[in-house]
């Protein structure tokens, strides 16, 4: 077709020769490599009838056919109507309503539904309720302007404004198509004996010798190989080495951190949190009720922790003057916050009288009985850190905070005055989300009390300044994750363990 003249339209050329468009163009494509024929791509845009707007163009728009009904019979009940609908049409032309909990309409309900609507909006009827809704005509010269406009797209005749397609599309009676079609011309190496290019060299080729006269189909050696299934490491876990780095090379050490399960003393009592805090409620808390409980610290610690609970007795405080329970302090939870490992790392410090100071880290998960959502789960990661030396102040950790921040890309900081039971200053802290366009709460922080140093052993001279940051959240502000969900859990794609940018440069 190509030697007698060039092929506008290919969709045309399929259509007169009774072929496949889509085998068309995988010739098209074919010879197109072969630089025998050199093609141009377009895309054609028509508007088609939906199934709706075929019914208006054989049998008229609805409000059309309750404006006859209405010429007919005059003033008539809704019921009468429906009833003439479902007479005038078959029950297959219109879809019922078959939403669950509702009882499903009939074609001619669903017909008059749309005919009043549209009739309403160009004053065509009047509605009168006497006991039962009655319908009336009130501008008998209405044209079926509807069905005219689907008669016209029927036989490919334009409308008149792109304002009437999309009145059409909006009552969904059309839309559009897109086709993409190719125009044809001959190439440079058109030739209409044009020999069959090889692609592979055959074993029967090197037996016969026929590759002597083949033609082969160039080798492109610049080509990507295909892909081979590896193994890959997850996302989070190459942002957490990434972290772990960071801190390493701040000069922190890392905490032992594999204990899931930890006794309420370590969770909440050796940090100031009173026994009858929300936060130890079931509502929040994970318990565990096999091994319902664990063995207490050593007595001297144990009694220092409870008379300053009960009285704050040494750090210059009044407690919070109730009746501490052993008991509870024994029971098992899933820990909340890595604190807990923080806690015994301390008291371990404080038992060498020459040495009570350092900066420790741990990256570890931690379980909250928290509602999930695209922020929040009941399993994450924290990152958890603590400088423990004289003379410390906030200055020094929002100093410390801004360094670690900076080396991960995240640039935009604040802190907002907040409480914490075992923390005085404390503060929350917030990262800008540039895909969610929000700050959002990455971390708390603060300084120990002594109400929780001085049980351990520390002089009153030792300050201690700590924070606990999600793992999850700086990643998503990193990378631009807006859901919590495609980065950790069951709903996670696979597939982006793979393909994920994720890593240090």
């Amino acid at each position: 077709a190509v030697r007698s003249a060039p092929i506008d339209d290919s969709v045309d050329f399929a259509k007169s020769n009774n072929f496949s468009h889509q085998a068309v163009v995988g010739v098209l494509k074919s010879l197109h490599s072969r630089e025998i024929v050199e093609i141009s791509q377009k895309r054609i845009e028509s508007w088609q009838l939906t199934d709706e707007g075929s019914r208006c163009r054989d049998h008229g728009s609805p409000e059309y056919l309750l404006k006859e009904i209405l010429e007919t019979f005059g003033e008539t009940p809704k019921k009468v109507v429906i009833e003439k609908f479902n007479a005038l049409l078959p029950s297959s032309i219109l879809p019922v309503d078959q939403t669950e909990g509702k009882i499903p309409k009939s074609a001619g309900e669903k017909m008059l539904d749309i005919a009043v609507s549209q009739g309403m909006k160009h004053k065509i009827f009047k509605i009168r309720n006497d006991g039962d809704v009655f319908i009336s005509l009130t501008k008998p010269d209405f044209h079926d302007d509807v069905r005219e406009a689907c008669r016209k797209i029927s036989s490919g005749i334009p409308l008149e404004s792109t304002k009437a397609y999309e009145v059409l599309k909006k009552r969904q009676l059309v839309y559009q198509s897109i086709t993409t079609s190719y125009a044809v011309k001959k190439g440079p190496k058109y030739d209409s004996s044009e020999r069959e290019v090889a692609v592979d060299l055959t074993r029967s080729m090197l037996q016969n010798r026929t590759w002597k006269n083949m033609e082969f189909k160039p080798y492109n050696l610049n080509a990507a190989g295909a892909l081979q299934p590896t193994g890959s490491i997850h996302p989070l876990m190459r942002v957490k080495q990434e972290y772990r780095e960071i801190f390493l090379e701040m000069g922190f050490t890392e905490m032992e951190t594999s204990n899931y399960i930890e006794s309420s003393f370590w969770n909440f009592d050796a940090l100031f949190v009173p026994q009858n805090h929300p936060a130890r409620d079931a509502q929040d808390t994970f318990f565990i009720s096999d091994p319902k409980s664990s063995a207490p610290p050593v007595d001297t610690y144990l009694n220092k922790v409870k008379s300053v609970h009960e009285s704050g007795e040494g750090c210059e405080s009044t407690g919070y003057s109730y009746v501490w329970s052993g008991e509870e302090a024994k029971r098992n939870v899933l820990r909340t916050h890595t604190t807990a490992v923080t806690a015994r790392i301390l008291y371990q410090l404080a038992q060498n009288r020459d040495h009570q100071y350092g900066k420790f880290f741990s990256i570890d998960r931690v379980f909250r009985n928290e509602e999930m959502d695209k922020t929040h789960l009941c399993e994450f990661h924290q990152i958890e850190g603590v400088i423990i030396d004289k003379d410390l102040s906030l200055v020094h950790m929002m100093t410390v905070l801004k360094q670690f921040f900076q080396r991960i890309g995240i640039q935009k900081l604040r802190f907002k005055p907040a409480y914490n039971p075992y923390t005085e200053p404390s503060m929350e802290i917030f990262g800008y989300h540039e895909g969610h366009k929000n700050w959002i709460e990455v971390g708390n922080s603060g300084m120990f009390r002594p109400e929780m140093l001085r049980p351990m052993g520390f002089p009153s001279g030792s300050h201690a300044i700590a924070w606990g940051l999600s793992l999850e959240r700086p990643t998503m502000i990193k990378y631009g994750l807006k859901n919590i969900h495609d980065l950790f859990g069951h709903k996670i794609d696979v597939s982006f363990c793979k393909r994920s940018p994720i890593y240090r440069v």
